[in-house]
């Protein structure tokens, strides 16, 4: 039988030393709020997010990667804004306490926070349908945080990592659960298990987007699928977006899945990638090579802004349509 705990049980148990442990956090959990010292001459970036079972995670995912997840999806942001992270609050709805799922979700958070620094300050539990809520906060030098708008038309258009792969590796996580409709995605084991990984442990590109702070003219995380993103920079910023598909960077994994075709369409309108999407001024681009070697840091170009409104993608010289924009919470 499953050991079910009282709430301030599992907070004791679970929550109240999660994460790194920093200097800055004079009180954390366990009081009424958290007592916390920013540095001298920083600014304060917040982010939330909130994962709601059935809705941004299939039923029945391990609790681990719930875990991760909640965090890591925040880090991303953190990462857009060209900041660092160093503490996290956590407001849980479950349906049930119980130990052996709280154990691993803890898990899943602790590792991820440790590697980055973030400690956990507070939060809240309650009873319901489950559902994860994650605010960080983090530090970026005064006047230096990333943004969406920022860029002009000419700037040119990178990504970071390898695009689609979370999304085929979604799919391969509900067929597996018996979720899909359909069959049962036929494909070798070992290549399911990569993208499914892509999928449950997205890493934020948090180094990265410290790096880019100085250079990138504006910068976006890609949670919702590169156009539909790409698009919300360039719109922010009073531009367009013009992309090439044939730059996209894809996985031979992804590839090798579904074929050229169907993984420029899953890179282009599939979600939960969590890489970064950043635009470069021309009379920087020396810079960034030199300092940002494409090839240690794992970033490609994929196009430019324009001066015309809207995202076009290009492929063989030819524009072609999206069969779907990108996830959409409420449609």
């Amino acid at each position: 039988m499953a050991e079910e705990l009282g709430e301030f049980a599992l907070i004791e148990r679970f929550f109240s030393a999660l994460g790194a442990r920093r200097s800055d956090v004079r009180v954390g959990v366990g009081d009424d709020g958290a007592v916390l010292t920013p540095p001298t001459g920083q600014e304060l970036v917040a982010v939330t997010d909130t994962l709601v079972e059935g809705r941004h995670f299939p039923p029945g995912s391990p609790a681990a990667s719930v875990g991760h997840r909640a965090l890591a999806v925040n880090l991303s942001d953190i990462a857009a804004m060209g900041a660092r992270p160093a503490w996290a609050l956590l407001a849980l709805t479950l349906p049930r306490a119980n130990a052996l799922w709280l154990r691993e979700f803890a898990r899943g958070f602790q590792l991820l926070a440790q590697d980055s620094g973030v400690a956990l300050v507070g939060g809240d539990t309650t009873a319901g349908p489950l559902c994860i809520t994650v605010s960080v906060l983090g530090f970026v030098a005064v006047g230096q945080a990333l943004r969406r708008s920022g860029a002009q038309p000419g700037d040119i258009l990178f990504v970071s990592g390898t695009l689609g792969d979370a999304a085929r590796g979604l799919q391969h996580e509900l067929a597996q659960g018996g979720i899909a409709d359909g069959e049962a995605l036929a494909t070798d084991r070992s290549r399911a298990a990569a993208l499914r990984q892509r999928c449950l442990y997205p890493s934020p590109r948090l180094s990265l987007g410290v790096a880019l702070s100085d250079l990138a003219s504006a910068c976006i995380d890609i949670s919702d699928g590169l156009a539909a993103d790409a698009g919300k920079m360039a719109a922010a910023s009073g531009c367009g977006a013009l992309i090439d598909a044939d730059s996209l960077p894809l996985s031979l994994a992804l590839r090798a899945d579904v074929g050229d075709q169907t993984a420029i369409e899953l890179a282009l309108t599939g979600g939960d990638d969590y890489e970064l999407c950043f635009a470069v001024p021309p009379g920087r681009l020396d810079v960034l090579k030199r300092k940002l070697p494409m090839a240690q840091h794992g970033y490609q170009c994929i196009g430019e802004l324009c001066a015309e409104r809207g995202v076009r993608v290009r492929q063989a010289g030819q524009f072609i349509e999206l069969n779907r924009a990108g996830f959409d919470h409420f449609r």
